[in-house]
């Protein structure tokens, strides 16, 4: 029973209580800055720079690759020369091209295999986050909007093998508080109500349906903060209450253990024994644990792989810790990764994608200085065959290092970190440092790996440091929890304590020091600038609360149930203590404390953080006589999409950077 539910700014959806005309424009259009100024502040990247801004943030020529369940197909999306990126489908045999989506105004947000015949996709209206799911067959006929309803939001919760002509989704469809399941037949759109979810009090927040589509649990949220989990032993069975947790607990069903006949043990991920998330297996008629399968003492355990051609026997664990681990377990799945360790030595490596058959994988292999290549392998032939690097153009050896770092915060907490280092640094030469604080924020992290911000960054002399500060995941409960109520506080206090802990490299320049971050990262960058505003030089806030107050106002109907959890993790405004810490850590609220340049952006249409968040901050600070570049995009929701606006921000925050962090000699 996976709680679904997390209230974070990256997973949070909400819309404006605002009413708007159709044809009304959100927020306040006199605010944001002309074309020409983004231009000219563009222009201050003057340099001999050997990589473009496009050669980073152009989406690539090919990518999202993937197999047909039987293999004899394969998908990927290809840019035209328009910059739209459509889904074509070829056949391994005879190497016929077939272009079966197209990718017109609105973006492609996702697409995928249904079965060997047909595929599914995903749209939106603008960033607005209601996605609509499409069906087509691999010719491109049969092209079906499959859930055509306005203003629902639709997500998959299960493939069915078994049954490949059908899904289970969910829709908010009868109630825009609830959501239900439903089965869905991909090629008519017929849909079938699988169980309703009537009480909006205590709603259902997730559904758990085995392989075969019967729905085996729920769980039910209760007062914001609890959740009662329910299974039934069979479909004729009433559903019975075996577990209740907090939203400070985790247990959750990775997968049903089909490798034998009883049909109740259940691989769960849960910190309800332990401090870090551990994977047991679990008796879920007799509601105990049957034994710990996998566990880290430092790191949250982050899944497993199971293989159906085996009868589902577990091939590996995974978690993620200063780098990506994976501990194999089945004897067929040791071999493979023996050959692919020898194949791809210190690369990191995942399965991207494998037919039924186990015979074909498509492997992706990357590290923080390689993109992404693609490989081929046949397990019938023992052979790989590389498919194409995702980003040619920038080469290897040319790009920068990320370290992974820790040290101990002010309180004793142990802070991990990644400092990405430009490249040819000179003995006495110091560079500028930009801190990047991630979304969230709670329950989500950075990670090692290939980031084309922090690359594009070293290449024009930055040097990049990510915190996963407290509150973050893969750390455990401990950490995770002692988040709460620390925004704007010890959450901040963790990326100063960061920024002194690298200061002690010699080549950092203490005097030129920016922030920069989106979601709630562009949050911590304002809240920065209010609480220490003589530590950073300037910063770039991307799509970022500005005020909690309105923050919270903006909450739609169907989140009001979950309100207990946020009142607990960030502030209650009900409480007069917390309500103090809220007006105390709302930038927007302390604008007469900000004092260094700030470049702030938004997607008019953002259905996490609304655009008032953004338009407060600009409005109060040009009240005060700042000049605050600030750019909205129309056709944009939660971040750019669209490959000319992604493109165009990039510059002109370079162009800010140039500004402000380079001496004027060295543009």
């Amino acid at each position: 029973m996976k709680k679904i539910l997390l209230f974070t700014i990256s997973f949070l959806i909400f819309v404006s209580m605002k009413a708007q005309d159709k044809n009304e424009l959100p927020g306040d259009t006199s605010l944001p800055s002309s074309p020409e100024e983004f231009e000219a502040i563009a222009k201050l990247d003057e340099g001999n720079y050997k990589y473009s801004v496009e050669d980073y943030f152009a989406k690539p020529k090919q990518f999202s690759f993937q197999f047909s369940p039987d293999g004899k197909y394969f998908s990927y999306r290809e840019k035209d020369k328009n910059g739209k990126s459509h889904v074509f489908v070829k056949n391994t045999e005879t190497d016929k091209i077939t272009k079966v989506v197209e990718e017109k105004e609105e973006l492609l947000r996702g697409y995928g295999w249904v079965n060997n015949k047909r595929l599914i996709y995903a749209k939106d209206k603008g960033g607005d986050e209601n996605y609509q799911l499409f069906a087509v067959n691999i010719d491109g006929s049969n092209d079906k909007c499959l859930t055509p309803f306005d203003n629902v939001k639709a997500g998959i919760i299960n493939t069915l093998k078994e049954q490949p002509d059908f899904m289970i989704i969910q829709l908010n469809k009868n109630n825009p508080q609830i959501f239900e399941p439903y089965k869905i037949n991909v090629n008519t759109g017929e849909l079938t109500l699988l169980y309703e979810n009537k009480n909006v009090t205590t709603p259902i927040a997730g559904y758990e349906f085995d392989k075969d589509g019967e729905l085996r649990g729920y769980v039910q949220q209760e007062n914001g903060t609890d959740y009662h989990y329910y299974y039934r032993t069979s479909e004729k069975k009433p559903f019975k209450k075996i577990l209740t947790t907090s939203w400070e607990d985790n247990f959750s069903i990775l997968s049903f253990n089909y490798k034998t006949k009883y049909k109740h043990d259940a691989y769960v991920q849960t910190n309800l024994y332990n401090n870090t998330n551990e994977i047991v297996l679990y008796d879920l008629k007799k509601n105990k644990v049957i034994k710990k399968v996998y566990s880290n003492p430092t790191f949250d355990v982050g899944g497993l792989r199971l293989s159906k051609k085996r009868a589902y026997e577990i091939d590996y664990f995974s978690y993620n810790g200063e780098k990506r681990h994976i501990e194999p377990v089945s004897d067929a799945y040791k071999k493979l990764h023996a050959k692919f360790k020898k194949q791809f030595g210190d690369k990191q490596f995942s399965i991207s994608d494998v037919t039924d058959d186990e015979n074909k994988f498509l492997l992706s292999v990357g590290s923080d200085k390689l993109y992404g290549t693609y490989y081929f392998y046949d397990a019938t032939k023992d052979s790989f065959k590389k498919i194409l690097d995702v980003m040619p153009q920038l080469i290897e050896d040319d790009m920068a290092e990320m370290r992974p770092i820790k040290f101990k915060s002010r309180d004793g907490l142990m802070i991990y970190c990644y400092l990405t280092v430009p490249n040819g640094i000179k003995r006495g030469e110091k560079v500028p440092l930009i801190v990047n604080p991630h979304g969230g924020p709670y329950g989500v992290r950075d990670s090692w790996g290939f980031n084309p911000e922090t690359q594009l960054f070293a290449s024009r002399g930055y040097a990049t440091l990510q915190v996963n500060y407290r509150g973050s995941g893969g750390y455990g409960k401990e950490f995770f929890l002692a988040g709460n109520k620390q925004i704007g506080r010890k959450m901040l206090n963790d990326l100063e304590d960061a920024v002194a802990h690298v200061k002690k490299e010699k080549w950092i320049d203490n005097d030129r020091i920016a922030i920069y971050g989106g979601s709630y990262g562009g949050l911590a960058t304002l809240g920065s600038l209010v609480k220490t505003p003589d530590l950073y030089t300037c910063g770039v806030d991307y799509v970022g609360v500005s005020n909690l107050f309105t923050f919270f106002d903006a909450f739609p109907p169907y989140w009001k149930p979950y309100l207990g959890q946020v009142y607990e993790q960030w502030y209650n405004p009900e409480d007069e203590n917390d309500k103090k810490i809220m007006k105390e850590v709302s930038p927007a609220l302390n604008v007469d404390k900000i004092t260094k340049p700030l470049f702030v952006i938004q997607g008019a249409n953002d259905p996490r953080v609304n655009i008032e968040e953004s338009d407060q901050i600009v409005n109060n600070l040009r009240e005060r006589g700042f000049d605050v570049p600030y750019m909205v995009k129309y056709n944009e929701g939660h971040g750019f999409g669209h490959e000319g606006n992604r493109i165009e921000l990039y510059k002109t925050m370079m162009g800010f950077f140039a500004k402000h962090l380079k001496d004027k000699e060295v543009k």
